[in-house]
């Protein structure tokens, strides 16, 4: 499948899911949500955002450097804002984490390893957000507990066909394609996640990160009107987050919305404050990512300066060099 296509089947997937949404509710959660939404609200969501970006970007700089296109701090913040307003803006999700692997290859000279680390890096925050998620699951009541070992038995045989394949195509053939895309991917693990150096950062930085996306749910349920305790909302919210990191959406809507109008159903809580909490968290996160609006269109101004210094340069060589043939001549 091309690119062009599953970019067309994710929004495919995600319009349809967040139609099937609006034709079973209405558009009347989603005008609660919409209602509940205040400044001090968007105020706090802001707040909460700032060490949730410095997180997500300390765990891009830890996985860079372990690949050798290592990036400072302040411009993997700035990059993840501008990444992040980019996915929150843009269809599928996925958009500002490639354009800030292509800006980083661009900067380095090495593409191909900074669209790599971004891989890594989002990979390692999903894989500690599962963790933990599992491990509340395992220990709080949740509309999903039931389905929780068959799901895990599924994971786990994953998993292991996974190596097993892996393994079967690096005994079996060496030097193809597949083998040495394995082995390429090996070595990127080994380095940029599992180093000595990188893992307990990684794992520090995932979970402050998550802290902050739980917290901001927590903020938007409060303005949707969610007034039940927090160990019960806890699951609900890692059970909604999770589901965001399905590629299927329409900037980030739709899966989200169908997940939160399940789980607060079966939890007892109702569609409605479901459906407004996300409206509250999708409206939270907007907002919040606006820094990297501003990011955007000073890095486009220092591009098209450099661009413009370059030409300009470069006339003004061709100039020099006209002048002291004719004076030569």
């Amino acid at each position: 499948m091309s690119a062009r296509s599953w970019g067309s089947l994710r929004l495919l997937v995600g319009g349809l899911v967040l139609g099937v949404v609006l034709w079973r509710t209405g558009t009347g959660p989603f005008l609660t949500g919409l209602r509940s939404v205040d400044a001090l609200t968007l105020a706090v969501g802001a707040a909460i955002a700032v060490p949730t970006t410095v997180a997500a970007a300390w765990r891009w700089r830890l996985v860079a450097r372990g690949l050798g296109v290592d990036i400072t701090l302040g411009s993997a913040v700035a990059s993840s804002y501008r990444s992040q307003f980019l996915n929150c803006t843009l269809p599928g999700g996925i958009v500002g984490d490639v354009h800030r692997g292509v800006r980083h290859g661009r900067d380095t000279g090495e593409l191909g390893l900074s669209l790599r680390s971004v891989v890594w890096e989002r990979l390692a925050g999903q894989v500690v957000q599962i963790a933990i998620t599992v491990g509340v699951l395992l220990v709080l009541p949740s509309p999903v507990r039931s389905w929780l070992p068959l799901a895990l038995l599924v994971l786990l045989a994953t998993g292991l066909a996974v190596m097993l394949i892996g393994r079967s195509l690096l005994r079996r053939d060496g030097t193809s394609l597949p083998a040495r895309l394995l082995r390429a991917a090996r070595r990127d693990i080994r380095s940029g996640l599992l180093a000595r150096s990188a893992w307990p950062g990684v794992a520090v930085a995932s979970a402050v990160a998550l802290t902050g996306h739980v917290t901001t749910f927590f903020v938007a349920a409060r303005a949707g009107g969610v007034s039940t305790e927090p160990i019960r909302l806890l699951p609900l919210a890692l059970i909604v987050l999770l589901s965001m990191a399905v590629p299927l959406s329409v900037a980030g809507w739709g899966p989200r919305e169908g997940v939160a109008a399940w789980s607060f159903a079966a939890a007892g809580l109702g569609v409605t404050q479901g459906i407004a909490t996300t409206v509250v968290y999708g409206v939270m996160v907007t907002v919040a990512t606006l820094p990297g609006a501003v990011v955007l269109v000073a890095s486009g101004r220092v591009a098209r300066g450099a661009v413009s210094g370059s030409r300009a340069t470069r006339a003004q060589a061709a100039t020099m060099m006209a002048a002291e043939v004719e004076s030569g001549g």
